[in-house]
């Protein structure tokens, strides 16, 4: 079985070290890319890292549980400049109070158990009041929040809703120990996903990742272009730093502080040259699917560019001048075109006329010797002398005879002409020359006396009008799938490059 192209063996880097250090830094980079993907999502996903539960579905209170993932928001907030909301910490801290407050209490409730009730409800108005959401953009989590409250309370306004559950008639009827579970399981945790972030002197979020970026990964990714670059430049010792640096376009990404999502190039290019990941069947099958999308349209365009721009020269009404145009003295830049096109009939001409017409002598004679019979015999020879033998058959050797003597002729002239040609002679060269420069001027000067040239213009552009509309028609995307299968096919069979050790190592 034909092993497909990117499994066939791949040259050896030049050491065990290039490989070694290569692998090391496709890995590295592989890292810096999750971390860029984590600094980048973190703090749109920050309830995720914070309550590490997973909502697999959006508005259905499905959770997944993921708690044996560590908490990492008290080591990253700081370095998204995060700290916990003023309102809605004193929110949960008057929270706290309030259950440890209630913890097994029944009515009738205290003075002190009323007063917390009446300050977690001041709260609670407040909080939907002036929504301290907004500032860390999750306004849609107070809507949650005042959704729930008006399920559970079964109210149409979120603060009757929340005046109703922090009653102590509805504490009577519904122990603190059950409506305690409604507000830890949904309402707290939404309002311990609101922050506060700073800004920078640049009116910008606080972000400290760059540090990190810049002192655990980017050094070493400097460090490898430049080892990159000193290698190139020793295997072409005339390249520039330049234009050395230039070749390595593609690790730019990796030292930008912008645009850091771009680093996939780079990343997907390192582990592929170092032989860690093999995207080249991903690679081949993307390509395939945008070539079949886009090869359809592709070829009409350039097939009827091609077409229009062949019509446009026929069209025009220059082709007298054009065609005068090719004679050898017309331009000097064509002279050397010229002496190509006489150095190839010279070499042709013998070819022809010694080598291959001497051996076409039976087929010619006999092509000669039948159109001799069919003259002879609708001009010469009565009809009712037609059915005699003899005559016949002197008839048929005469007319062999006479196709032979021709053909001898013939091919004796074609041999010693192309004797003649075969052999260097400027005056020859020279004639020959002189011959071609007449025919074109012959032929410009009968296009421009004649009818012809508007007739042959109609013509032809009516036979490229009808090439064009049958060739678009017959191009479809099932020829194109079927073009790029026997390009696989012709890939996959073509025989494998035989490695050396002068190639550069790969990712070079």
């Amino acid at each position: 079985m034909v092993r497909p192209r990117w499994q066939r063996p791949r040259p050896p880097s030049r050491s065990a070290l290039d490989r070694g250090w290569a692998r090391f830094v496709a890995v590295w980079a592989s890292l810096n890319l999750v971390w860029v993907a984590f600094d980048l999502t973190y703090v749109a996903l920050r309830p995720f890292w914070l309550q590490r539960n997973l909502r697999p579905i959006p508005g259905v209170p499905l959770t997944v549980p993921l708690q044996m993932l560590p908490d990492i928001t008290p080591w990253v907030d700081p370095i998204k400049g995060i700290e916990p909301h003023r309102e809605t910490q004193a929110y949960l801290d008057q929270f706290q109070r309030l259950d440890a407050a209630l913890a097994g209490a029944s009515a009738p409730f205290t003075a002190e158990q009323l007063l917390l009730l009446e300050q977690q409800l001041e709260l609670t108005e407040q909080m939907i009041d002036t929504n301290p959401f907004q500032g860390s953009g999750q306004s849609g989590t107070l809507e949650k929040i005042k959704n729930r409250l008006r399920d559970r309370a079964d109210q149409d306004s979120s603060k009757q809703a929340a005046a109703q559950l922090l009653s102590p008639a509805w504490l009577e009827r519904s122990p603190w120990q059950q409506e305690r579970l409604f507000w830890r399981s949904q309402v707290l945790p939404l309002v311990e996903t609101n922050y506060w972030r700073s800004i920078d002197e640049n009116a910008q979020p606080t972000n400290q990742g760059w540090r990190i970026d810049l002192l655990v990964f980017q050094w070493v990714f400097l460090i490898d272009i430049l080892v990159r670059v000193v290698r190139l430049r020793r295997r072409i010792p005339g390249l520039s730093w330049r234009d050395a640096l230039l070749r390595r376009w593609i690790d730019l990404p990796l030292l930008l502080p912008f645009w850091r999502w771009l680093r996939i190039v780079p990343v997907v290019e390192r582990l592929q040259t170092s032989g860690l990941v093999n995207f080249e069947p991903l690679r081949a099958v993307v390509s395939r699917g945008v070539v079949a999308l886009l090869a359809l349209e592709l070829f009409e365009v350039l097939a009827l560019q091609l077409i229009d721009g062949v019509q446009g020269l026929v069209r025009s009404p220059h082709w007298p001048q054009r065609i005068r145009s090719l004679r050898s003295h017309q331009a000097v830049s064509r002279s050397e075109d010229e002496r190509q096109l006489l150095e190839l009939l010279r070499i042709w001409g013998p070819l022809l006329l010694v080598d291959v017409a001497p051996r076409l002598a039976p087929e010619l004679q006999s092509l000669l010797g039948y159109s001799l019979r069919q003259s002879l015999d609708r001009t010469i020879v009565p009809a009712p002398l037609r059915q005699l033998k003899p005559l016949l058959q002197l008839e048929s050797g005469l007319s062999t005879q006479l196709a032979g003597g021709m053909v001898d002729s013939l091919l004796d002239l074609s041999r010693s002409t192309g004797d003649r040609l075969g052999r260097t002679d400027d005056a020859q060269l020279e004639m020959l020359q002189r011959c071609i420069d007449r025919f074109w001027d012959e032929l410009a000067l009968s296009l421009q006396t004649g009818p012809a040239l508007e007739r042959s213009q109609e013509l032809i552009c009516a036979l490229i009008e009808g090439l064009k509309s049958t060739y678009l028609s017959q191009i479809s995307r099932a020829r194109i799938t079927s073009l790029i299968e026997e390009l696989d096919q012709l890939m996959a069979s073509a025989p494998p490059p035989v490695s050396s050790s002068e190639e550069a190592p790969a990712g070079e």
